[in-house]
């Protein structure tokens, strides 16, 4: 049986098993895959999808979010996929696993975290590069990582970061994670000196946030997509067009995402 992802298969049983209390016609459940960076919204969004629909059950999976695509074209049953990007959503798109166009729901900017004590005492992105810095990755597919390595490409250009500064970040990657909440973990536990996430991902963590420079930062937008072989296609219609809609967006809003483009 399929799982997604290695942080967490949350499941929220809300209501009976009985007709959906919306317009979607089918089988009142809803399976979500969702990007790691959501896991902690996507409760608070379940909350807010039963207030409206309270006879559905909501299963979400998160984990990394080309872990999750791969699971998808694998077989694993889902009927929605949230991620990270629009890359890993529109592959399922042109592979013909999922209906198009995608949705956009949210956007996420980038910052550095360290531990709560700063052994490394960083402070500013040029920071990354000092020898002996360990900095926590993910690994190379994981939307995060992509972002990241944009962010330092672009902060080479600066006046006083120089290709130095990227071949130093790069030299002081020192582990890589399967997905972006467990670059947090462990930077939170002190297994790391620094990393680059989410905006969203470094709220009530248990890390310091550092801001990076903003003409040189990194806007990600999170898209979704209806699976094809969705066993609740009307529903999972209905939920792609649920999140663009002010009550989603101001509870994507209180977690750090910006609004839909």
């Amino acid at each position: 049986m399929f799982r997604a992802g290695l942080l967490l298969g949350l499941v929220l049983v809300v209501g009976s098993i009985g007709a959906c209390s919306s317009s979607a016609s089918g089988p009142a459940k809803l399976t979500v895959f969702g990007a790691s960076s959501l896991t902690e919204t996507l409760t608070d969004l379940a909350n807010l999808w039963h207030a409206a629909h309270p006879s559905n059950e909501l299963e979400i999976s998160t984990g990394s979010s080309a872990a999750l695509r791969i699971q998808i074209e694998q077989g694993a049953p889902a009927d929605v996929f949230l991620s990270a990007d629009t890359t890993n959503p529109q592959l399922l798109v042109d592979g013909g696993l999922a209906n198009g166009p995608l949705t956009a729901f949210a956007r996420n900017s980038l910052t550095i975290i360290v531990p709560a004590s700063n052994p490394a005492r960083i402070a500013s992105a040029l920071d990354l590069a000092k020898p002996g810095v360990c900095v926590i990755a993910a690994g190379d597919d994981v939307p995060i990582t992509l972002y990241a390595n944009k962010l330092v490409g672009t902060l080479a250009t600066l006046p006083g970061y120089g290709q130095a500064f990227a071949d130093g970040y790069a030299a002081n990657i020192c582990t890589r994670e399967d997905n972006v909440g467990a670059v947090v973990s462990k930077v939170a536990l002190g297994e790391g000196d620094a990393a680059i996430v989410y905006i969203a991902d470094a709220d009530g963590t248990g890390v310091t946030s550092i801001d990076v420079p903003a003409d040189a930062n990194v806007v990600a937008t999170y898209g979704a997509v209806a699976i094809k072989n969705s066993i609740a296609p009307a529903l999972a219609v209905e939920f792609l067009a649920w999140l663009r809609g002010a009550d989603a967006q101001t509870m994507l809003a209180a977690h750090g995402f910006g609004t839909a483009p």
